[in-house]
């Protein structure tokens, strides 16, 4: 996680901004009066807003609890898919 001040940011924002897309970086913007602000990339917040979505659900974390236990004890199948023509 990266801490920076409002002014520095602004200064370097495109740089800053890269490193929280590319590298997946979580920043935290300092300003006065301990009014801080956290910045990450839409992917990130997405992909913490499903996991929130998802883990609030107690259907969904059952059985994604369950389905991670068969699989660390091995009870996993694979199976090859069939080809799919372009035009179907």
């Amino acid at each position: 996680m990266l801490a920076v001040n409002y002014t520095t940011l602004r200064d370097n924002m495109k740089t800053y901004m890269d490193k929280i897309t590319d590298d997946y970086e979580t920043m935290i913007v300092t300003r006065k009066d301990n009014k801080n602000v956290v910045m990450l990339s839409e992917e990130s917040y997405n992909n913490m807003m499903e996991n929130i979505y998802v883990m609030g659900n107690k259907s969904n974390y059952d059985w994604l609890m369950e389905s991670k236990t068969q699989l660390e004890n091995g009870m996993v199948s694979t199976h090859d898919l069939p080809e799919v023509e372009a035009d179907e």
